[in-house]
């Protein structure tokens, strides 16, 4: 309703621009790193706060630099100590990007399928996962490579990045 009202305003010439600022919009909601030069900018910033010889120095300013980052940082924990396995989907494939770092760095085991995973390394995944004794906490997935035919029962929390 609000985008048909404001695309109108112009003509079509604004739609492009409009649709543009939405995307942007939608990065910096999802983790301002998104951005291009963003990551830079916020690191300079974390430095006059932080002590920029830590271990987690990047992590952190990773975490603190997003809402929804220090959400998952706080949840993540829980659900592990809880037993639980956890489905992470998002749209952009640079958003899971940002997640898998943050795992890595986090030391949590996870899979991951988006559109660059085939075939037999997609199954692979899923089945890595899906075992009864996989140590596998995480499966990272990006929304068009994760709806077609996948079975994951094995997971008991989903997480849609992007709401």
């Amino acid at each position: 309703k609000n985008f048909t009202f404001l695309s109108k305003g112009g003509g079509q010439a604004n739609v492009p621009n409009l649709l543009n600022t939405m995307m942007e919009l939608r990065k910096c909601c999802n983790h301002p790193y998104l951005i291009n030069g963003a990551e830079e900018k916020i690191l300079e910033e974390f430095k006059e706060t932080h002590n920029a010889d830590s271990p987690d120095f990047q992590l952190q300013a990773m975490i603190q630099a997003a809402g929804k980052l220090v959400l998952i940082d706080k949840l993540l924990p829980k659900l592990k100590a809880g037993g639980h396995r956890v489905l992470i989907f998002s749209q952009m494939v640079r958003c899971l990007d940002i997640l898998e770092d943050y795992l890595i760095q986090r030391r949590y085991p996870y899979e991951r399928i988006d559109g660059r995973v085939r075939g037999n390394l997609r199954q692979a995944a899923i089945d890595r996962f899906s075992r009864p004794d996989s140590d596998r906490f995480v499966f990272l997935l990006c929304t068009r490579a994760g709806g077609l035919g996948i079975n994951l029962t094995a997971a008991d929390t989903c997480i849609i990045f992007d709401s």
